[in-house]
């Protein structure tokens, strides 16, 4: 929700490209969590939605690079999404190499 907060600070020509592209790639992190998780019962199915959410998690920072070049924000607050994102990323990261399916 951060996201997509700041994001609508952005310039108004930006509303159908860097605004949508950042609030639809990081409302998929948590979209792509919660399908696997719906799905947890099949351990592949799972893990390759934790791998969606952690390519989202990447895109989000793309884009939130592309933001702070184009001065839409400033260097801290950058640092700041920049760094949930990565705390988001290993998070990811652990759930997916330490996820077991129960009755294997």
């Amino acid at each position: 929700m951060d996201i997509f907060w700041m994001s609508r600070e952005f310039p108004k020509e930006e509303i159908y490209s860097l605004t949508s592209q950042i609030t639809r790639s990081s409302r998929s992190i948590s979209a792509n969590i919660s399908e696997g998780w719906a799905k947890r019962s099949y351990e592949s199915v799972f893990k390759q939605h934790l791998i969606h959410s952690l390519g989202s998690c990447s895109e989000t920072e793309n884009w939130l690079e592309f933001a702070l070049r184009c001065k839409y924000i400033e260097q801290q607050v950058y640092d700041l999404y920049a760094d949930e994102l990565d705390q988001i990323g290993k998070m990811l990261n652990k759930l997916h190499q330490n996820w077991k399916s129960h009755g294997k």
